[in-house]
């Protein structure tokens, strides 16, 4: 297990680098619009559209390393007083109703993208292009959170009782 959550953080780390290289670009291509448009050039037409996609799929991207780091948004001032025995169980509970949303935004993510391409729907905006290319990397992106969860709570299983180190609180 410990080989497995070592491959899959070095694949976080890089979906990671993916997600911020999308920053990159996108901060650039705003930056190149606006000049654009400033010097009588324009602007670059699909920067809105390119700027929503590339905001999804970062957050899509990252998310499952900014559980793995303990960074996604935390309130743990309950847990904090709790005795230890009770915020362990409440940290299990935790990870098992986001391995339950998980599950369910994989199914529904999957079914919705499924009918999109077997429906052939199309977004018409700037550019046009297949509904389901949009809709392709949900499903995908709760699956990795998924797969997360399940290392956390195998982390949880094998750590000593009490709140996790991975998260913490910013007290």
């Amino acid at each position: 297990m410990t080989r497995l959550s070592s491959w899959y953080e070095r694949l976080l780390d890089t979906l990671m680098l993916v997600a911020c290289l999308l920053l990159l670009v996108m901060t650039v291509m705003i930056g190149a619009d606006v000049v654009s448009r400033n010097v009588g050039a324009g602007g670059v037409a699909v920067s809105n559209e390119f700027s929503e996609d590339i905001l999804y799929l970062m957050t899509l991207l990252a998310a499952p390393w900014l559980l793995r780091q303990g960074q996604h948004i935390r309130v743990d001032i309950i847990l904090r007083v709790l005795p230890i025995r009770v915020a362990w169980l409440l940290e299990w509970l935790g990870d098992i109703v986001g391995l339950l949303c998980c599950l369910y935004f994989i199914w529904y993510g999957s079914l919705i993208t499924i009918a999109s391409y077997t429906a052939g729907s199309i977004n018409i905006k700037t550019l046009i292009t297949p509904e389901w290319w949009t809709l392709a990397p949900l499903p995908i992106g709760f699956a990795l959170l998924g797969i997360e969860f399940i290392f956390r709570m195998h982390r949880l299983s094998t750590d000593e009782i009490g709140l996790r180190d991975d998260a913490v609180s910013a007290a």
